[in-house]
């Protein structure tokens, strides 16, 4: 039997897909090295880390473009963590399995306070812009990529938002 024919719901496989490609194939031969490495104190913070997907749910998005965003949301977050030199950050995070959540928010305005919220704690945090090329408006802000980092300091900006 093969993966897609077991009851797993096909928009979980698609998620996993996307962030299993963000963690494993942006750097098949290894990590690159930041410009300029520096101390990262919320990767200091805590033991276990977690990336929690923030995804509007009133744009009534189907399931797979919900995976799709959440994949480009996976990616975005890995790619800013490396571009910022957060490399121990990164690392943790593999190290801890690449724990990934999707919670729902009901707002644009609620998924703008929740990455506000993250930058003010100094969190990763990256915004899915949608293209518009199917079923959302050009420049929609769609999904919201808190971490990875501590669960204790995702929880904060994440923790009062229902699971998806």
């Amino acid at each position: 039997m093969d993966a897609l024919s077991s009851s797993v719901p096909l928009a979980f496989c698609a998620g996993a897909a996307c962030g299993l490609a963000a963690a494993t194939l942006l750097r098949p031969s290894g990590r690159r090295a930041p410009a300029a490495a520096r101390p990262d104190p919320v990767a200091d913070r805590g033991r276990e880390c977690k990336l929690v997907l923030v995804v509007r749910n009133d744009l009534k998005m189907g399931k797979g473009k919900v995976a799709a965003q959440c994949g480009h949301a996976t990616l975005g977050a890995v790619r800013d963590c490396e571009s910022a030199g957060r490399i121990k950050l990164l690392d943790k995070w593999e190290r801890y399995g690449q724990a990934k959540v999707a919670v729902k928010c009901e707002s644009e305005e609620e998924l703008v306070a929740a990455y506000r919220a993250a930058k003010q704690r100094g969190l990763p945090a990256h915004v899915v812009v949608d293209a518009g090329r199917t079923q959302i408006a050009p420049n929609t802000r769609t999904v919201l990529a808190v971490g990875p980092a501590p669960v204790e300091e995702v929880n904060h900006v994440t923790g009062h938002f229902k699971l998806l």
